[in-house]
């Protein structure tokens, strides 16, 4: 009974598949199809670059969670000034609105070009239908319904398979890119790095960590019980390094194909997923467009009640209230109340003429800036007894961590540089 295998190990498999494929988003999707549209092959080595940095930083969230029973945002209110705290918080709230407004945008252009109709009735519809899935259907069938959703990733490997690749040069240009070191390269490759590890992320894999020890346990379970830990903390490992490795995998073939048929193609000016979906249609074919567009809206529904209930988590902790996706509205107000303003904010955005592309690179500067300093802290907790008990991280995924780190604060300095030469 083969068939039967797939659900199987889905089943063992949990919020780091989730988190991971949450990453190519519609956002990310338009990210990688500029990659390669612009650049071709020669930006493909960036995901074998970030994928162990994106282990490494959601493996130390993972454990903060797992470990302590608690979410990153209490942690952080636990053991950090509110002045430190809050404004992180705050600014992860407003990007992941931004995201949320230009994923449901993406996804309405994506119905639009296989059905056509109005957009804005299908950005509403969608944010409406992410918005109740969230408050009505309890957590153990809610996050079956999001690990059947990471299916929908695989329509980007069969648009690979349905264009014409040539995959002699797609190894040589793998191994050995070759990079055209201008302002734009570098920009889309800061580009890419934020929208791989996203904050947002973080959140939502150490929130889903105590999801999933509460709903099986409870959440002093694991603190009455440090003999199981083990077990868990290898079932994250696995889990994380499966989730990771997907997504990267994903990023991998958009980019692929955007590569190997637009820039092939001389169509280089792509700015979002939807565009790029409808120029791979002349190029590509019909069956590799439907694909393209199917993807883009199988993710954005399955990210934007990651996108709203990471922001959730870390409000309603801050805040000192429940927040859990398995408690009803009545019992987690206050949670559920802002999975509802950001996504109802989103919907809005949508209609109020806002240049997507412009409220994308606000959401990259704004990921940016709360990447470094939530990535220190989340490290430092890591590696604190006090937090941690007897199991802070290790000395490999410490180092992951802090590469991790380092890596995006380069990221982020490259931006403001040239953000600022740009301005003066």
């Amino acid at each position: 009974m083969r068939y039967l295998k797939l659900p199987k190990i889905l089943k063992k498999l949990g919020p780091g598949l989730i988190t991971g494929a949450a990453d190519d988003d519609p956002s990310g999707i338009a990210t990688y199809s500029q990659a390669g549209a612009h650049h071709g092959f020669g930006v493909l080595w960036t995901m074998f670059f970030t994928y162990p940095l994106m282990v490494g930083i959601q493996m130390v969230s993972a454990r903060i969670g797992l470990v302590t029973g608690r979410g990153l945002a209490e942690n952080m209110r636990r053991f950090y000034p509110k002045y430190v705290t809050w404004p992180l918080v705050i600014l992860l709230l407003i990007a992941n609105t931004i995201n949320i407004a230009a994923d449901l945008a993406a996804m309405a252009d994506a119905v639009k070009l296989v059905i056509g109709g109005p957009r804005h009735l299908y950005a509403v519809a969608f944010g409406m239908c992410c918005l109740l899935l969230q408050i009505f259907i309890p957590y153990e069938r809610y996050v079956r319904v999001l690990k059947w959703l990471t299916l929908s990733l695989f329509a980007y490997v069969g648009t690979v398979f349905a264009s014409n690749v040539e995959w002699n040069t797609v190894i040589k240009a793998t191994i050995f890119p070759n990079a055209i070191f201008t302002n734009q390269y570098a920009l889309l490759i800061v580009g890419i790095f934020g929208t791989t590890i996203s904050p947002y992320l973080f959140f939502w894999q150490a929130g889903q960590e105590v999801e999933e020890v509460r709903i099986k346990h409870n959440t002093t379970y694991l603190k009455h019980n440090p003999q199981h830990l083990g077990g868990h903390l290898r079932r994250i490992r696995i889990d994380t390094m499966i989730g990771m490795g997907f997504s990267n995998l994903i990023a991998f073939f958009i980019m692929l194909t955007t590569a190997a048929t637009l820039f092939k193609a001389g169509i280089h000016d792509i700015e979002t997923s939807a565009q790029a979906a409808e120029a791979l249609r002349p190029i590509a074919g019909e069956f590799t467009f439907i694909l393209f567009a199917a993807g883009i809206i199988g993710t954005g529904l399955l990210a934007v009640p990651v996108l709203a209930g990471s922001a959730a988590y870390a409000v309603a902790e801050l805040l000192k209230k429940p927040a859990s996706l398995n408690l009803s509205f009545h019992a987690a107000k206050d949670f559920y109340a802002v999975i509802a303003i950001a996504t109802l904010l989103g919907v809005v955005l949508d209609f109020s003429g806002i240049d997507p592309i412009k409220a994308l690179l606000w959401s990259a500067v704004i990921n940016g800036i709360v990447a470094v300093p939530l990535m220190i802290a989340l490290m430092n907790m890591a590696s604190r007894p006090k937090v941690m008990r007897s199991f802070t991280i290790g000395k490999h995924v410490k180092h992951l961590g802090w590469m991790a780190t380092l890596v995006m604060g380069i990221a982020v300095a490259t931006l403001a540089w040239m953000t600022f030469l740009k301005i003066n």
